[in-house]
């Protein structure tokens, strides 16, 4: 007589392995990025905020650079008023999704306008005033406080991916002023004092490197 046997599977045994299976794997992928990760995170909890937040000072030469003609060519125009836009003054990047209030503050008293956003450098230029650039900055990681929304739209996380030919549009007294960036850089200061607008974030949270776009204002 033959004898059949067979073999049962049991799902939940084969549920159980792909589980355990599955908890290796993301226990060891948050092992990598914690070992990738956490030096920075760590120095960032013990110095960071203190040095990003002081990676946006004006250095004394950026200042006695900017106030020092450097302008060949200042422009009257001036776009139409529209009664429309907001009293607020505001800046919108739609190629990198910043759509913030415009913070006014010296560059000496700069922490607080940097906690609430996008900060303008009230020393400087102005849409209306061409004299001198206008200088935009934005914390890139921002604050823990700050909600997933107003980091997308009020920090210069994205700055890096603004490219030559994008566009960068000011409000200011219901005008909109639309400016095109046409150089960037890297680097520890301002290199190019010409431009009618200049926005710039740090490049890590520890670091002295930031990022600059460079623009200059269409007649639109």
């Amino acid at each position: 007589m033959e004898v059949v046997v067979y073999h049962t599977y049991s799902a939940s045994t084969g549920d159980g392995v792909i589980f355990r299976l599955a908890k290796i794997f993301a226990l060891v992928g948050i092992g990598l990025i914690l070992y990738v990760y956490a030096p920075s995170v760590w120095f960032w909890l013990l110095n960071g905020l203190k040095t990003s937040v002081s990676n946006f000072q004006l250095s004394k030469s950026e200042v006695e650079s900017l106030t020092t003609d450097h302008r060949s060519l200042i422009t009257e125009y001036r776009p139409r008023f529209d009664p429309t836009l907001p009293l607020e003054s505001r800046v919108l990047i739609n190629s990198i999704g910043v759509d913030s209030v415009l913070q006014e503050a010296t560059y000496n008293n700069y922490e607080d306008a940097l906690k609430k956003g996008v900060w303008r450098v009230s020393d400087f230029g102005t849409p209306t005033d061409g004299s001198q650039p206008i200088i935009l900055a934005a914390h890139r990681f921002g604050y823990l406080a700050w909600s997933n929304m107003f980091r997308r739209k009020s920090s210069f996380y994205n700055l890096p991916k603004l490219s030559v030919g994008d566009t960068v549009e000011i409000t200011w007294r219901q005008r909109k002023y639309v400016y095109e960036v046409y150089a960037e850089g890297e680097g520890e200061e301002i290199t190019d004092y010409s431009a009618d607008l200049i926005l710039y974030t740090c490049e890590k949270l520890n670091g002295p490197i930031r990022i600059f776009k460079y623009a200059r204002l269409l007649e639109v």
